[in-house]
C-alpha cells in the first residue's frame, strides 16, 4: 500500500491545495468538532482529545464518524438507538455508558434502550449457537468407540 507521501505525489494539484487548506483549519476544526460532539454525546470521549494529537487523522475520521453517526435517513433517537446495538454487539462498554445517555438525550426512553440492547444480545447469541451447534453436529456425527 503506498505510503501518504507517496499517495500525494500522485494527487491532483487542486486536491492537494484543498487538503492543505482543510488542514490549515485544522485548530478551528477541532474545536468546532469537540465542540459538537460535546453537544451530540454529552460528553468528549477519550479516543477524541487523544486523535487531537494528529489533526491529519482527526478531522478526518470524525468527519466521517458524524455522518455516518447521523444519517439522512434517521432521526437523531433512531440512530443512537442503532449505535447502542452496535456498541453493545461490539463489546465497546464505553461507547455504549455514552450513546445509551446520548440516546436518552435525543428522546429515548429506558425502555427503548433496554429492548435495543435485549435485542442486540439475542442476535449476539445467535453468533455463538450458530458456531457452536455445527460443531456439536460434528461431534455427534463422529464414529462412536
Amino acid at each position: 500500500m503506498p505510503s501518504g507521501k507517496e499517495m500525494n505525489q500522485k494527487m491532483k494539484p487542486e486536491n492537494k491545495e484543498l487538503i492543505a487548506s482543510l488542514l490549515q483549519s485544522s485548530t478551528s476544526l477541532q474545536e468546532d468538532i469537540i465542540d459538537d460532539t460535546e453537544q451530540m454525546l454529552g460528553t468528549v470521549p477519550f479516543i477524541l482529545r487523544v486523535m487531537a494529537r494528529r489533526p491529519e487523522y482527526m478531522i478526518f475520521s470524525t468527519l466521517k464518524d458524524f455522518y455516518a453517526l447521523r444519517p439522512k435517513s434517521f432521526d437523531a433517537k433512531t440512530a443512537e438507538l442503532l449505535v447502542v446495538a452496535a456498541a453493545a454487539s461490539a463489546g465497546a462498554d464505553r461507547c455504549l455508558k455514552v450513546h445509551m445517555a446520548a440516546a436518552e438525550r435525543a428522546g429515548a426512553t429506558e425502555d427503548e434502550i433496554l429492548d435495543t440492547l435485549l435485542i442486540a444480545a439475542t442476535i449476539g447469541q445467535t453468533k455463538v449457537l450458530a458456531s457452536a451447534l455445527k460443531t456439536f453436529r460434528d461431534f455427534e456425527g463422529r464414529p462412536k468407540e
